[in-house]
């Protein structure tokens, strides 16, 4: 199959009017144009934004910046490019999507990043056009797919097709370097890779690295998609009436996401009543009664595939809250802003961590998995433990400008009725840090 017709910098041909090829030609340029990408996020996301004054991030600069940033990386580590499967990394190294949340578990697409060369686009059957408007994709060709449901008993002869197709793209942009980083691959891959004298690096070390520091243009991006996520909870806290089911509740954060052009949420984490302690409850079919406290946590990816990971905590209906409900969110509220004066640049993780604020006694035993974690377009490097959770094997290293990182509580006691759960999404700047989160707390729990 000529690889040039799917290619952005496809020759030229002199297709005959109705030919087949012209067709397909045609097909694909219509395709482009109707691109999601391309139509944008539509008028009610385009009118919050212009609400809140959010300018709208340089797409192109954006797109420069994550592959400079990667090529730099891969450099820096010696390798010859890296390979990539998450679609959340392909996401980052090509501005494209394609069934993201399908090719996550299915890895039918996947993109090659040279070090010095082309940025190749393996994609899905017929699924050329969807790269077209990103500008930094150099060549498209159909992806070989070696995982069972496509290959069967005879993975060995798909994956040794795979595999020549990746040798000659290292063959031809390596420089005489065969070593290569790539994120997720079955041993199969590793395998025959190495028959061919290529050797395989930690690809998600890369990504990870490289996702770290964010450009002011992808800043603009996360603002407007955690505006998006506010407004889907803002219309999710309006339908918060006793009665109403957790399910039906949580359906109305993904209708308000999907409706700004967001794309999915990454977990089920919202509770109500006794299902709030312990926390990690997914939503379910109980009715919400007056008084419940209402927990939950976004997760949401939304427009320009970045995270808003926020977590509120409400009190449903017209009942006053108990007094054990405002001890348990004053406790947490005040850990929250304890631990997020903390943030600023040269800090080291472990100093952080050692200064923070933690859940008291009686709570601690089911405080959350950790204070602080990365976010960009999912939930990222790096992840602080609470102190006591620190451990020989959990990495240090310094906060600096660029970074976006959530600080996270969760305070219920321990054999308790309820819970609260409260995270903020906060910027690393140059003096210290901004809160990028603006949804208020419950003022009947303060």
């Amino acid at each position: 199959m000529d690889k040039q017709r799917f290619g952005r910098h496809r020759k030229i041909m002199p297709f005959e009017p109705g030919s087949v090829e012209a067709l397909r030609e045609a097909s694909r340029e219509k395709a482009a144009a109707l691109n999601q990408h391309v139509l944008g996020y539509g008028a009610i996301a385009e009118a919050e934004w212009a609400a809140a004054g959010i300018a709208a991030p340089d797409l192109p600069a954006m797109r420069k910046y994550r592959l400079d940033r990667i090529r730099a990386e891969l450099k820096r580590r010696g390798y010859a490019g890296a390979l990539l499967y998450d679609p959340v990394n392909i996401r980052y190294a090509t501005d494209s999507t394609n069934m993201q949340l399908w090719v996550a578990h299915n890895p039918t697409r996947h993109c090659f990043v040279a070090t010095e060369g082309p940025v190749v686009l393996f994609d899905y059957f017929s699924c050329e056009h969807l790269s077209d408007h990103s500008g930094v994709v150099d060549e498209v060709r159909p992806a070989v797919s070696w995982m069972y449901l496509y290959s069967g008993e005879l993975t060995e002869q798909k994956v040794r097709r795979w595999a020549a197709g990746i040798a000659d793209l290292i063959a031809e942009h390596g420089g005489g370097n065969r070593r290569i980083a790539i994120d997720h691959i079955n041993p199969e891959g590793v395998e025959e890779l190495a028959r061919r004298g290529i050797s395989v690096g930690n690809g998600e070390a890369v990504m990870e690295n490289v996702r770290l520091i964010k450009s002011p243009d992808e800043i603009l991006a996360m603002r407007r998609s955690i505006v998006a996520c506010e407004a889907a909870m803002s219309e999710m806290e309006a339908a918060l009436k006793p009665g109403i089911s957790e399910n039906e509740l949580w359906a109305e954060l993904h209708r308000g996401n999907i409706a700004r052009g967001g794309e999915w949420i990454e977990t089920r984490l919202l509770s109500s009543g006794p299902r709030t302690n312990p926390w990690f409850q997914e939503c379910s079919s109980r009715l919400i009664e007056n008084g419940d406290l209402v927990a939950f946590d976004t997760d949401l990816v939304g427009p320009y595939g970045f995270c808003a990971d926020l977590s509120r905590t409400w009190l449903c209906g017209d009942k006053q809250p108990s007094n054990e409900q405002r001890d348990l969110f004053r406790i947490a509220a005040d850990q929250i802003a304890h631990n997020t004066a903390l943030m600023r640049p040269g800090i080291s993780f472990r100093d952080l961590v050692e200064r923070s604020a933690v859940p008291p006694g009686d709570c601690y035993p089911a405080r959350y998995g950790v204070l602080y974690h990365g976010v960009g377009l999912a939930d990222e490097y790096p992840t602080l433990p609470h102190a006591g959770d620190w451990a020989t094997d959990t990495p240090d290293g310094v906060l600096e400008p660029g970074m976006v990182l959530c600080v996270e509580s969760y305070v219920g006691r321990l054999g308790g009725r309820e819970g609260v759960k409260i995270e903020e999404q906060i910027l690393i700047t140059e003096t210290g840090n901004e809160k990028l989160s603006t949804y208020p707390l419950d003022e009947r729990l303060l």
